[in-house]
């Protein structure tokens, strides 16, 4: 678990590049003024990106679905509380007036489809 990081991890790279190449500059990296620490944040525009792990977050794709046959009494406790704690502050944040996308780490496999997401979600 050591190893496992938290931040600048490759899918956030990778979400941050298309950033880049879409022309928007000016957001902050784990801005941990607020609640949960977004992993994108566009102060001006009061948004917020999330960028989740399948496997860590729990998704419904194969590698969300995937639980180890080892200490499942640690691990699914763990992969549960995740969860929960992500829907609990995309509420706090969203209470606070912000706006919240989370984008997984199997949607950036198809880089055109995530490049349009989040085009529209910053222009909304």
């Amino acid at each position: 678990m050591r190893k496992v990081r938290s931040e600048n991890t490759k899918p956030e790279i990778i979400a941050r590049r298309i950033i880049l190449d879409l022309g928007y500059r000016g957001y902050r990296v784990n801005y941990k003024k607020l609640p949960g620490r977004p992993d994108i944040v566009f102060t001006k525009r009061k948004k917020t990106i999330f960028i989740h792990g399948c496997f860590w977050h729990g998704h419904d794709c194969r590698a969300g679905r995937n639980r180890p046959n080892t200490n499942r009494d640690y691990w699914e406790p763990k992969l549960m509380k995740n969860k929960a704690r992500d829907g609990k502050r995309a509420k706090e944040l969203k209470s606070l007036g912000w706006d919240v996308l989370t984008i997984w780490e199997c949607q950036l496999k198809d880089v055109k489809a995530v490049k349009t997401k989040i085009q529209n979600y910053l222009c909304a």
